[in-house]
């Protein structure tokens, strides 16, 4: 089995290709995170906050499309986190969330990275679970928070892939 990319790995690897394409004069914008994608708001429009919990930060430590940050939809009654994204397929994104307690979440599958689903981890505070894994692009999920807490979650098929995602429930 290939060897996980840890989050101080990538953090250290980026800094040292960031730097070389500063000094190689290639320092231009385009909002691409890496994986071959633009930005993890999907132009959404939501802020990126450093302030993780660090029950999903420790989460999401090896987690792909996570780069230490969570983006905040508090003051939205729906949010969507597309299922199968990244360059392979392996993520959740956004990987970290923010929402106010009573917000309904969507996962929304991309038809990439093979078979998905979406369950809780043991230490999320909501029990949730999609069921059996599915491809198919368009499928949805979806699951109302309505108290404040930590949630974390998965796909089982690819967990160990890094397809993880976290949500800091808040009241409202």
């Amino acid at each position: 089995m290939p060897e996980r990319l840890s989050r101080r790995r990538y953090v250290a690897g980026t800094g040292a290709v960031l730097t070389l394409g500063t000094l190689a004069g290639c320092s231009g914008g385009g909002g691409d995170g890496g994986d071959g994608e633009s930005g993890s708001d999907g132009g959404s429009g939501a802020e990126a906050l450093d302030d993780v919990p660090s029950a999903i930060d420790e989460y999401l430590s090896d987690a792909r499309l996570y780069e230490g940050t969570i983006l905040d939809y508090t003051g939205e009654d729906e949010v969507t986190v597309s299922v199968g994204a990244g360059e392979v397929g392996y993520a959740f994104d956004p990987a970290a969330i923010r929402i106010d307690a009573g917000t309904t979440v969507v996962w929304e599958w991309s038809g990439q990275g093979g078979a998905h689903n979406v369950q809780s981890a043991d230490d999320s505070d909501t029990d949730f679970d999609s069921g059996s894994a599915v491809t198919e692009e368009g499928t949805t999920f979806e699951q109302t928070f309505e108290s404040a807490g930590v949630q974390l979650y998965y796909c089982l098929p690819h967990q160990t892939s890094g397809m993880l995602g976290g949500i800091d429930v808040v009241e409202g």
